[in-house]
């Protein structure tokens, strides 16, 4: 195995408060978890793909999609449980040789292809320790200021799309995914969409319809 391999790790407990079985029910004809497999898969730079899970229903339909499974304790499947807690424990357990970590959410389905990639590209390319895909959010706290909307600078707002990630901003646990040379990759609108309970899972549903009308 060559050192400093470039993995993508892809968190999928079995649990879930909002959506019972979250990441294998099935939208627009698949499990939740395939849109994201199926992103990672196509990637030409990725040198493999890993679903971590404690759960062997989510593990069985991870292999048949063509991913790896890393067997998470259930310790850290739990609902205060964090993802970088969950990233080094695969990094010190079962993945020592692997140097960038792709983190891929399933919770936020919508990639555009070639989305992965672009991402590693210029994470190499401005020699980052950590990436992460999102938009400028531009709200601010209701009557805290009268500026139109336009003249509002707002913020950088994670999707939870895509992280790039150095092993050593995971390792340190550095807050937040960020590292001290951090980057933003801005990504369309469309992609922003995340799920978190019901009404998000079905609104997710009809955007992917729609993508997959479009043949993205």
């Amino acid at each position: 195995m060559r050192p400093e391999l470039v993995v993508a790790i892809i968190p999928a407990r079995g649990g879930s408060q909002g959506i019972p079985r979250k990441n294998i029910k099935r939208i627009c004809g698949k499990p939740l978890i395939a849109w994201t497999i199926k992103s990672a898969l196509k990637s030409d730079i990725l040198d493999q793909v890993y679903v971590s899970t404690e759960d062997q229903e989510i593990a069985e339909i991870s292999k048949n999609l063509g991913a790896h499974v890393l067997n998470r304790p259930k310790n850290l499947a739990e609902d205060n449980s964090t993802t970088i807690s969950v990233l080094k424990y695969h990094i010190e357990k079962d993945l020592p040789n692997t140097k960038t970590i792709v983190l891929l959410q399933c919770t936020s389905p919508f990639r555009e292809s070639g989305l992965i990639d672009a991402c590693l590209r210029k994470y190499k390319s401005e020699k980052a320790d950590s990436l992460a895909t999102g938009y400028q959010c531009k709200i601010e706290e209701w009557g805290s200021s009268d500026r139109p909307r336009q003249k509002i600078r707002g913020f950088f707002y994670d999707d939870g799309n895509v992280y790039v990630l150095d092993r050593d901003v995971i390792l340190k646990e550095m807050p937040g995914l960020r590292g001290t040379r951090s980057i933003e990759f801005h990504t369309h609108s469309r992609h922003n969409h995340e799920i978190d309970d019901e009404y998000d899972f079905w609104i997710s549903g009809k955007i992917l319809e729609k993508e997959t009308e479009k043949g993205e």
